[in-house]
């Protein structure tokens, strides 16, 4: 992800939105006046779009994936491992988002799978200081897949 900065006319401002959101993945614009109140200053949070798609499905994220049970597992062996007063490495929160958005596909969890996957996934986003602009689970999806084809 990056930040773009562009000062244009205020006359162009909406063509040049409409252009970037046609080239990348954008979040919303944020329009400020120049200092002479000539022009006006676009900023904008975008990301490259794939030849497939900006977000992977969850089948391509999730095909190399171990068990649901295995990372289950995993996480919780990481995490009781954990010695006293250090971090998690972002490879356990991302395979915790993972798993909790895998379970929450499945639409058989009691409560709320979903809720609880969504704050995982924007709990990683967080960690990465990634631009909120995409479903926070989309965003696991994209994450893992690349994660799971480097492994």
């Amino acid at each position: 992800m990056f930040e773009i900065r562009i000062i244009c006319e205020p006359d162009d401002s909406d063509r040049v939105s409409q252009a970037l959101s046609e080239a990348f993945t954008t979040g919303p614009v944020r329009r400020l006046p120049t200092r002479d109140g000539k022009q006006v200053r676009l900023y904008v949070t975008a990301d490259h779009r794939s030849n497939t798609g900006p977000w992977a499905t969850p089948e391509e994220a999730y095909t190399l994936a171990p068990s649901i049970v295995r990372e289950i597992g995993w996480t919780a062996q990481t995490a009781a491992d954990k010695p006293f007063g250090t971090r998690l490495p972002r490879d356990f929160w991302l395979r915790k988002a993972a798993v909790l958005d895998r379970i929450a596909l499945q639409g058989k969890a009691n409560g709320d799978a979903s809720e609880v996957a969504t704050e995982a996934a924007a709990r990683l986003m967080d960690m990465d200081d990634a631009a909120v602009i995409c479903d926070p689970r989309h965003y696991v999806r994209q994450q893992y897949a690349h994660w799971i084809k480097s492994q």
